[in-house]
């Protein structure tokens, strides 16, 4: 999977592409979303400014915006790590999000234009495609998808924005304590019965169906104690250098 990320950046600097700090938090971003970067992989400066060819203070301004997404920690003379949130903090998110989506849900109900639900419609059958066919990166990034545009549809901008922030938060601890025996977190109909909720103008349905998928993602971690993260060297290969 890491591979497969060094892969597409290696190929935008082929192509020529300018590397700048803004897309380095993006493909980091990504790569924790879609679960390529584990919680506790280590980032050091030096590495991934040979990874993306730019300086380290252009790493260094990309850790710092990351930081500030709560998606890396930095701490005072050490090297900065994928955040890997602890259990009390895991409960406490998958409680926030609850709250905050269900009520982006309930306020969504009947209200979406029918290009909205047909776009959301769409990336649940391309979630359920990717499932079928055992590509898990790019069903993770499906199911994002239906929740980053809930928010972006969400008509409280400030629910809305706070959404956003935890659809990060929970993928992160869901990369963090899926068990190692589960291949996928995939939750076959909980996506097709919000969409049914909203098309139908069920808010308290359309709630219940977001309190229902997130207990069910819950339902399916481990949370018990963690080893520390992956090196990045195991991650990008051995051109890396610690820093």
């Amino acid at each position: 999977m890491s591979k497969t990320w060094r892969a597409d950046v290696e190929a935008a600097l082929r192509a020529g592409e300018r590397i700048s700090d803004r897309h380095i938090v993006e493909q980091v971003r990504q790569a924790v979303l879609t679960q390529r970067l584990p919680p506790g992989t280590r980032l050091p400066e030096v590495a991934l400014g040979e990874i993306f060819g730019v300086s380290r203070s252009v790493v260094r301004r990309a850790l710092t915006r990351l930081a500030a997404d709560h998606v890396v920690d930095q701490r005072p003379n050490q090297v900065s790590r994928v955040r890997a949130p602890s259990v009390e903090e895991t409960r406490e998110t998958f409680d926030a999000r609850r709250l905050v989506e269900g009520e982006v849900a309930a306020l969504l109900a009947g209200r979406l234009f029918p290009e909205a639900l047909a776009g959301l419609q769409a990336e649940a059958e391309a979630e359920a495609a990717a499932h079928g066919r055992g590509d898990e990166p790019a069903r993770i990034a499906h199911s994002l998808a239906i929740h980053h545009r809930l928010a972006e549809l969400s008509p409280n901008r400030v629910l809305g924005a706070m959404l956003t922030d935890l659809v990060l938060r929970t993928s992160i601890v869901i990369a963090l304590y899926k068990r190692a025996s589960l291949a996928s977190c995939y939750l076959d109909g909980d996506h097709p019965r919000l969409l049914d909720a909203l098309r139908g103008g069920d808010a308290e349905g359309a709630r219940r169906a977001v309190v229902r998928h997130l207990e069910s993602l819950e339902a399916l971690l481990d949370l018990g104690p963690r080893d520390g993260g992956t090196d990045l060297k195991a991650i990008f290969g051995a051109a890396s250098v610690d820093a």
